[in-house]
């Protein structure tokens, strides 16, 4: 899978712009502020519908203006147009100029890898996080995954506000609530644990590559890990008081957590911040082996200021992992980062403080 070029209308920094790509490798250079992230964020808000970067899609158009629009043409065996426009009511996105009315139905037709700085935030911060992560990609695998969350969500939601009616609770409809939460709970702990399966066959190996040390996994942690629905209903039921008293459903797959072991210990406890980076690069490379394994291809991958604080030795084994048949972006402040190693077939996309943008085509 490659984007073929990209066309933005006031998109972040960029009132316009027509851009087209290597299909294997493409470096985005340019001093820090010229816009080289926002060119990467372009092609993942145009997968999926949203920004790696904020929260708030109002952010993404330029300012002074009504709407912002991305648009890119996708080859994966067959070639198909893809627009995303989004203004104050929100997001519209079509295929080949056929309207898509869920989003949920465009998600996972185009695939992306990402690493980005914030992604340490894996390691670093809350379940939370790294459940949200987590989701993105498995949604990309598989669009029922994001179906089956956003029921047990809605479900979660509907069983904590019957908790917090403390003097009127119907425990029969409480236990409705909870065979619904278990039953889509328990498919998407199968698909978190086959993910996670799949992501250690592949991470440790990986990060022996670029570290010379290995021993690396992603441990998932999960109240329905092993567990029958026997045994669900019977933790429900145990913890059923604790939950009224606190209007909260305290057990379920929104509580999951994963978690990278190096060498037996917690890498957040014990790891440098050098190997927490290394672990989440090694992350994303075991990624791109799922998706060419489950889909038969490759996604994008975008590495965002991915070498910034890395040693040459470290860069050097980074690109030599990266396969002529990925498609990937790499931005950088500084092209000698990437000196480690004699790039063939790419494009450098040079940056301006004025936005200007330089292309120049290495073939060999």
């Amino acid at each position: 899978m490659h984007i073929r070029d990209l066309k933005l209308l006031n998109f972040r920094n960029y009132e316009k712009l027509n851009i087209n790509f290597h299909p294997s490798l493409n470096i985005f250079c340019g001093k820090n502020g010229v816009g080289k992230t926002n060119l990467v964020e372009a092609i993942y808000v145009l997968a999926l519908t949203r920004s790696f970067r904020t929260s708030s899609d109002k952010n993404l158009i330029l300012k002074g203006k009504q709407l912002s629009k991305v648009e890119g043409n996708i080859v994966n065996r067959y070639e198909n147009n893809f627009q995303l426009v989004i203004s104050s009511e929100g997001k519209k996105v079509k295929v080949d100029g056929n309207k898509i009315t869920k989003i949920s139905d465009y998600i996972s037709k185009i695939n992306i890898i990402l690493f980005h700085p914030n992604d340490l935030k894996f390691v670093r911060d809350t379940p939370n996080i790294r459940r949200k992560l987590i989701n993105i990609d498995i949604s990309q695998l598989k669009l029922t995954y994001l179906k089956d969350l956003n029921h047990y969500n809605k479900l979660m939601k509907q069983r904590n506000a019957y908790l917090k009616q403390r003097k009127s609770q119907n425990i029969t409809f409480i236990d409705v609530l909870t065979d619904k939460l278990i039953e889509y709970g328990q498919k998407i702990n199968k698909e978190r644990q086959n993910f996670i399966d799949l992501i250690n066959q592949n991470i440790s190996q990986i990060y022996e590559n670029i570290t010379g040390t290995k021993n690396l996994i992603l441990r998932y942690e999960s109240d329905f890990n092993n567990k029958s629905k026997e045994e669900l209903l019977d933790d429900y039921k145990k913890a059923l008081d604790r939950d009224i008293f606190h209007g909260k459903t305290r057990i379920g797959i929104h509580a999951d957590d994963f978690i990278f072991i190096l060498d037996e210990d917690e890498l957040k406890s014990f790891g440098s911040e050098g190997q927490q980076k290394n672990a989440i690069i090694a992350l994303k490379f075991a990624e791109l082996e799922i998706f060419k394994k489950l889909k038969g291809y490759y996604p994008i991958l975008i590495l965002d200021d991915l070498f910034s604080e890395l040693d040459q030795e470290k860069i050097k084994h980074i690109l030599l992992m990266l396969r002529s048949e990925i498609q990937t972006f790499i931005t950088t402040a500084n092209i000698e980062n990437l000196s480690s190693v004699q790039l063939s077939n790419h494009q450098q996309i040079s940056i301006d403080e004025n936005h200007n943008l330089e292309v120049i085509n290495n073939e060999q």
